[in-house]
């Protein structure tokens, strides 16, 4: 079986989440909270810090109080989530390949009708 291709920008929080033992759940609620990984260093050192939270437990924290949810309601893992946009841009590039068939020999969108010329390209509203 042939070894999926996973976007560097998804490769990032896989490493993140190894390196910070964090669990797809975590991973999908910092995304969602736009948190950068290549910054959890700076949240995470809570060893050097004691104050600080330890960063699944922060990445909660601030999920809740911007969701008022403790964890999403459909958590994909990165690799589920690669795989799934994988299979909406073969399915787009379907769709633009099906799409000629709807355009005029000449490869032209088809005209507009005459009324719409004369009106100045503006309709008419009543």
């Amino acid at each position: 079986m042939a070894k999926e291709h996973i976007p560097e920008k998804l490769k990032v929080w896989i490493e993140a989440r190894k390196r910070f033992h964090l669990s797809h759940a975590q991973v999908q609620m910092a995304r969602e909270l736009g948190l950068n990984p290549k910054k959890f260093g700076k949240l995470a050192n809570q060893k050097q810090e004691p104050w600080k939270a330890p960063l699944p437990q922060f990445i909660e924290h601030l999920y809740w109080k911007r969701f008022r949810r403790e964890r999403p309601e459909v958590v994909m893992s990165i690799e589920e989530k690669a795989r799934d946009e994988r299979r909406k841009k073969l399915a787009r590039k379907e769709a633009r390949r099906a799409a000629p068939a709807n355009r005029t020999r000449d490869g032209a969108a088809p005209a507009e009708s005459p009324s719409d010329h004369q009106a100045g390209g503006r309709k008419e509203v009543s």
